[in-house]
C-alpha cells in the first residue's frame, strides 16, 4: 500500500520511542522508503543503530554530517518526503512545532516540509491533559498537521489513562488510509508516456531534447499507488525504473514510441502523453558515421508522427486523453490550440519562464486547462506532488 512512498519518521525522547522500531518495520513491509530523524534526547531511549538497521538508512540527528563540514540539508529532506510522521511526539516537540522553535534538525525539517505531516503524541496522563499541550495540538491542527490521538491504557508512570502513543499498526493504517483513499482510478488502465526521443542522424549521433522522464515516471508511480493498471512507455533515460511495478516498454525514437502506444491504446481508459517527443527527425539516416569534412553541414528534417494527435483522433467516447505543452511564449494560447488540435480532454502546461519548472528538475509548476476552458494554476511543487494534482484533476473529470 505504501510502495515507493518516501516517509520521514521523527523520533523524540520518550519511553514510547521503543515503539518506533515496530513502526519503521511495518512501514518498510508496506514498501515505504524510510528516513529516521531523532532528537538528541531520543538516543537515551533507543539507539540510532537499531533504527538505522531497520530503516536501511543512517539515522540523522545533527545538522553536521561529520568533521568535514558537510551538513544534513533539512530543506532537501523536506522536499524529499511524501509524508512525515513524528512518533512519539513529546510535549516539548509539539510546543516547538506549534511555535516554530527550530533548534534541532527534526523541527527545521518539519518547517521545510511540503508534504503532509502527522504526529502521534505520547506522554503521561496529566501532561497530555494540560492546557499547554492542548493548545499546541490545537495550533498544529490549524496548520493542517494530522494528529493521531493518544490511546488509553497503562502508562509508564503506573497511571491508567490517555497518553499512550497509538499502536504502530494504528499509525500505519492512518497513513495508508490518508495516502490511498478510495480512488475512481482504481482498476483503470492508464497509458503514460515519458522521457525524450532520440532521432538518429547516423550510427553515433541523434537529435534529442533535455527531457529526463521524471514527470512521466512520477505520474505512473502515483497512478499505480491509486490502484490503476499502468503501462509506461518511456524513451532513453537514466531513472530508477525498478520502483515501478507495472508494464514498461522502452523506446528510442518517435517511431518506436508511437508503435508501442498504438499497440495498447485501444484497451486503455486513460492516456497521459507526458513524453517530450521530437517534432522533427532526420529525413535520411546515414549508415556510417558522418565525417567532419566541411565547415558547415545541412540536415534535412521531416515531421515525426504526432502520437497524441494521431491517437486522439481515433479514441472512443469513453477514453480520456491528457497532453503536455512546454511553452516559452503565449503559453495559454498555444496550450489551448494544442488541446483542440489533438482532441485532448485536458492539457498540462509548463512554462520555461517559471523558476523551478522544465526539464531535468525535481520540481514543476503547472497550469491545467480542460475542454470547457477551465484554467487552474498550481504553485511550484515536487514532481510527485504535481503528479498527484494531475491525477486528481483527471478524477474530477471522469
Amino acid at each position: 500500500m505504501l510502495q515507493g512512498k518516501k516517509i520521514i519518521v521523527g523520533v523524540c525522547g520518550g519511553i514510547a520511542a521503543y515503539k518506533s522500531a515496530f513502526l519503521i518495520r511495518l512501514l518498510k513491509k508496506q514498501g515505504a522508503e524510510v528516513q529516521v530523524l531523532m532528537t538528541a534526547s531520543a538516543h537515551s531511549f533507543i539507539t540510532p543503530l537499531t533504527l538505522s538497521t531497520l530503516s536501511s538508512k543512517p539515522v540523522l540527528t545533527d545538522f553536521q554530517k561529520d568533521s568535514s563540514g558537510q551538513w544534513n540539508n533539512h530543506v532537501e529532506l523536506g522536499l524529499w518526503a511524501d509524508l512525515m510522521i513524528i512518533a512519539p511526539a513529546t510535549a516539548s516537540t509539539l510546543s516547538k512545532m506549534a511555535h516554530g522553535q527550530s533548534d534541532n534538525l527534526l523541527i527545521t525539517t518539519y518547517l521545510s516540509a511540503r508534504c503532509p505531516v502527522f504526529v502521534a503524541p505520547a506522554m503521561d496522563l496529566d501532561m497530555y491533559q494540560h492546557p499547554t499541550t492542548n493548545n499546541s495540538l490545537s495550533i498544529l491542527g490549524s496548520h493542517a498537521v494530522n494528529i493521531i490521538d493518544a490511546e488509553e491504557g497503562e502508562l509508564a508512570s503506573g497511571l491508567e489513562g490517555k497518553g499512550r502513543m497509538a499502536e504502530p499498526e494504528h499509525i500505519v493504517k492512518a497513513i495508508t488510509d490518508f495516502l490511498n483513499p478510495d480512488s475512481i482510478l482504481s482498476g483503470k488502465k492508464i497509458l503514460v508516456t515519458a522521457g525524450p526521443t532520440f532521432e538518429p542522424i547516423d550510427p553515433v549521433r541523434f537529435v534529442g531534447n533535455y527531457s529526463s522522464g521524471k514527470m512521466g515516471l512520477e505520474i505512473a508511480l502515483e497512478a499505480q499507488k491509486l490502484g490503476a493498471k499502468v503501462t509506461l512507455v518511456i524513451g532513453p533515460n537514466s531513472l530508477n525504473l525498478k520502483q515501478f511495478a507495472g508494464d514498461i516498454v522502452l523506446c528510442t525514437n518517435s517511431k518506436s514510441m508511437f508503435e508501442a502506444c498504438n499497440a495498447v491504446f485501444k484497451e486503455q481508459d486513460i492516456a497521459i502523453f507526458a513524453a517530450a517527443v521530437a517534432d522533427y527527425a532526420p529525413s535520411k539516416v546515414a549508415n556510417q558515421k558522418i565525417k567532419k569534412n566541411s565547415d558547415t553541414y545541412s540536415l534535412e528534417m521531416s515531421k515525426t508522427i504526432d502520437i497524441a494527435k494521431t491517437l486522439g483522433q481515433k479514441k472512443s467516447g469513453k477514453q480520456f486523453t491528457v497532453g503536455f505543452a512546454l511553452e516559452t511564449e503565449k503559453e495559454i494560447e498555444h496550450a489551448q490550440a494544442k488541446l483542440d488540435r489533438k482532441n485532448l480532454d485536458m492539457i498540462v502546461l509548463n512554462s520555461l519562464n517559471d523558476q523551478g519548472a522544465g526539464f531535468q528538475k525535481d520540481t514543476n509548476q503547472i497550469t491545467i486547462i480542460d475542454r470547457q476552458n477551465n484554467i487552474q494554476k498550481f504553485e511550484l511543487k515536487s514532481k510527485n506532488q504535481v503528479a498527484l494534482d494531475i491525477l486528481h484533476e483527471i478524477e474530477k473529470r471522469i
